[in-house]
Formats: structure tokens, sequence, C-alpha cells
């Protein structure tokens, strides 16, 4: 068993506390971050110094509740500044992300003893969340033991523990999933990712983990069914009865798609640098005297991909500030948030993907060949928009007859909803 501490009132704090003051970390980071693409997709993840950087300015702590010595941003402005961080390298802002945003999951159902004991005095917490089950689990007395590859784990070089979907293999049939916290000192990491691993996203973090016959405490495992979309919130959550504020009803369909879409954003912001930078130093093909920035055709592929880029980024603050009025309207009245307006905000994020991933492929199919090449960064770019264009949850395509459904109240047929 962990050892158990209690709440401290003066918490740890951090030295950046304001939106403005993140962004511009993020922005004074961006060369850094460009010069070492190579190496940090060679690796398969950020540097220990740049972990050690997130961690004396708080970088992991924007989610985390005021309690606990977190800053308790709201999800507009986190996600603005992943995406700041994403427009220096996309892979690694994916790790970032994905390591920094399940403290909202944490603290939005998990339980105050619970929190006490993971939170501690500091708050350091990062996390991966691999949300569709895997792996085995039965239940023992005082727990459940798991076993198991788990995948796709992203965050999890320098995680502290890591969420884990199983399905209760001695449970009735139907029985929720289980969500477990598990500490580091329980899995190992494999390594599969980075190099050539993988077509894009070489640096995120997303390496699989094992896990040998873990125990797994009862108070450390929540049930988990459909994102949390149909849950009961006439109590509110452990997360808003403990922290009083309705970011942490933990609804997670919209902030686990927008854990995606805030560094494929930023990848577009990268390749419209870039895209830039060409256009403006590369002669016009059969015209030498002219740059390629004096070009029309040029010209409105750039304007194009800048367009589409500030309508996702748009997208994705609108859907972020209607989920908090939407949190608001629970505060105020108990209302839920409804399984209809939950996937509605899942897809219309989905629809931000959509064009972000479009201004890349404009940018990198019109730049010409020569960005075709394997150390070129608009190629980076390209094949780091491609994992997320592939991800299960960016399919809008199929994801738009769950929308429907919703909307007509018909059965979803999806996540058990």
């Amino acid at each position: 068993m962990g050892q158990h501490h209690t709440h401290l009132a003066a918490a740890v704090p951090v030295p950046a506390e304001t939106v403005q003051a993140f962004l511009a970390l993020a922005r004074e980071l961006r060369t850094q971050l460009r010069d070492n693409q190579e190496l940090c997709d060679a690796q398969g993840t950020y540097s220990a110094q740049l972990h050690e950087f997130f961690i004396e300015h708080g970088f992991y702590k924007l989610l985390q509740p005021k309690r606990y010595g977190g800053l308790e941003f709201d999800l507009g402005d986190f996600y603005q500044i992943m995406i700041e961080v994403s427009q220096g390298h996309p892979a690694l802002g994916w790790n970032l992300t994905l390591g920094a945003a399940h403290s909202l999951t944490f603290a939005a159902h998990w339980p105050q003893a619970v929190q006490d004991e993971i939170f501690g005095v500091d708050g350091h917490f990062v996390a991966p969340h691999r949300a569709f089950p895997s792996g085995h689990c039965v239940k023992v007395p005082g727990g459940y033991r798991v076993s198991g590859t788990f995948n796709y784990c992203t965050g999890i070089t320098y995680s502290t523990h890591a969420i884990i979907t199983v399905v209760d293999g001695s449970a009735e049939q139907g029985a929720p999933a289980l969500n477990c916290l598990v500490p580091r000192s329980s899995y190992t990491i494999v390594d599969d990712w980075g190099g050539s691993e993988t077509l894009g996203m070489r640096a995120s973090g997303s390496n699989s983990i094992c896990l040998d016959d873990v125990f797994v405490p009862d108070r450390m495992a929540t049930p988990f069914v459909g994102f949390f979309a149909n849950q009961d919130v006439s109590d509110g959550t452990a997360g808003t009865r403990l922290h009083g504020n309705p970011l942490y009803l933990g609804y997670l369909m919209l902030p686990y798609h927008a854990n995606l879409l805030a560094p494929i954003i930023g990848a577009a912001r990268a390749a419209l640098d870039e895209y830039k930078r060409i256009i403006e130093v590369s002669p016009l093909p059969f015209s030498p005297g002219q740059s390629r920035s004096q070009d029309a055709n040029y010209q409105r592929a750039y304007g194009q991909a800048l367009v589409q880029t500030d309508a996702a980024e748009a997208i994705l603050l609108h859907v972020c500030a209607q989920h908090k009025a939407l949190a608001e309207r629970w505060r105020q009245t108990g209302e839920p948030i409804s399984i209809s307006e939950n996937l509605r905000a899942w897809g219309t994020l989905q629809q931000a993907g959509r064009q972000a991933c479009e201004a890349v492929e404009l940018l990198f199919r019109t730049a010409g060949t020569s960005q075709a090449r394997s150390q070129a960064k608009l190629l980076r770019y390209f094949s780091d928009i491609q994992m997320y264009r592939g991800h299960v949850g960016a399919q809008w395509e199929t994801f738009s007859t769950y929308v429907a459904r919703a909307e007509l109240g018909l059965p979803v047929g999806f996540l058990q909803l």
C-alpha cells in the first residue's frame, strides 16, 4: 500500500501563473524545439532536460486542482498553450498534452483519500490513459489482479502513473469497464516507439507498457462507461464535491479528442511557418527571377491553409467555451450535459481536425517534391497529421452516424450508449 499524505494548504507553487506567461514560454522554446526535432523523433520522446523545464515552469499542472498546487486552468486555456508548444514540434506537443491532461481525469473521478495520496504535497502527476480495454483482469479480495500489454500509452516516458482500462473477467457480462490507476513501479515500458517504428508522431512517447500480475487496490479502480457521457451527476462527481469547480465534472468526450486536436492544430501552424519560409526563398519554377511567394498559386495555397487553421483553432476554443457554459448550467440547475451534447462536441472537434489536416495536406502537395525528402520539416508535419487521421477517434465519416442517432433519440450503438 502506498504512503498516504494529508493535504497541505501551502502546496508548492509554480513560477508561471497566467495563460500569457505560458504562451510566452512556449514561444521562447520554439526554435529549440525545432532544432531538436530529429533527435527527439529518433529517441521517441523529449529530453530529460526539457522534462525538467516543464516541471519547473508548471506545464504539467495546468489542469491540476489548486488544492494540490495546480493552476486549474480552463480547457480552452490549456489547449491554447498546447497548440503553442506543438507549433515547435507537434509530436512533442502530443506527448506533453497527453501526459499533462489526465490530471483532469484523475481529479474528477477518484475520491479525496486517493487524490491526497497520489497528488501528495507538490502535486507532481504525469499519466497516460489507455482508454480502450485491454489486458486481463480478475477480482480478488481487496482489489484486482491485472496483467497484459497496453499499447499507445502516449506520455509514458516521464509518467508517475498510468491509467489503464480493463474489463473484469470475473464480472457479469455487460458490467462496466474499470479505469485502474497504477504507479510507475508497477509497469515496464516497452521499447517500441520512436525512430522508424511509425510514420509520424515519433517523439510522442506512445510506447506500450506491460503489467505482470499487478495488484490494483479497490480504491484505485473506478467504473468507466462511454467516456462518462451518461454519468449520474445528480450529486456531482468526486471532483466537483472536492474542488468546487464544474471543470471536474469529468465528461471526457470533449477533452479526450481535444488532447489529440491541439497538437494537430500546432502541426498546421508549424507547416504554415515552414511553407512561408519555402515560398519566400525558393524561385518560381520556369521564372527564376521571381520567388514563389509572388505567384498567385502559392499565395492561394498559403491563404487557404491559413484560414483553415484559424478555423480549426476557433472551433476548438468555441467548443471548450460551450462546454464550460454547459458545466456552469449544471452548477446552476443540476441539468447534466447530455449524451447528444457530448457526442456533438466530439464530432465538432473532428471537423476542426479535418480542417487542420486538409491545411497541412494542401501545403505539402504544393510545396514541391523536395519536401518529401526524409529530413524535410514539412514531411514531418505531414506524417504527424496522418497519425491523427488514422486514429480511431478521428473517423468523422463514421462518427457522424452516432451524432445523428443521439440527436434523433435512437440507441447510439457506440461505447455502450
